[in-house]
């Protein structure tokens, strides 16, 4: 039996979401709001990385699999600015909102929460199908 990595990607969006439910209530029932709400918003933070690099991952593959003839720069560029823009807001946000830093950090760790258990459910279920 093949691995459908694209079933096992697309698991893991709903996945972040739900882990970034599950601890900001947690996150709110030890610091209060202060500490549920910058969880949700580093969770939020990982939802929308995730995306950038599934997207990014998949231009790149398309880009390697159609081996154009002069490569676009300017492709690779705006996706650069895109992640720089992406971490500069994600900064912002946190030092002039008042939001806990560690909280919104422990937030954005959901995206590779979510992909371990995505791996464990491969790992579990592999050859049961």
């Amino acid at each position: 039996m093949a691995v459908d990595f694209d079933k096992g990607i697309a698991r893991i969006p709903p996945l972040i979401a739900v882990l970034g439910l599950i601890g900001s209530g947690a996150a709110w029932r030890v610091g209060g709001v202060a500490y549920g709400s910058a969880f949700l918003v580093g969770a939020a933070a990982a939802y929308f990385n995730f995306r950038l690099l599934e997207r990014f991952v998949d231009r790149l593959g398309k880009a390697v699999a159609a081996e154009p003839a002069r490569p676009r720069k300017a492709a690779g560029a705006v996706l650069f600015l895109q992640f720089a823009l992406f971490v500069l807001v994600a900064f912002v946000i946190l030092r002039l909102s008042g939001f806990n830093v560690v909280a919104a950090l422990c937030g954005f760790l959901v995206c590779p929460a979510a992909v371990m258990l995505e791996i464990l459910y491969e790992l579990f279920t592999y050859g049961h199908s």
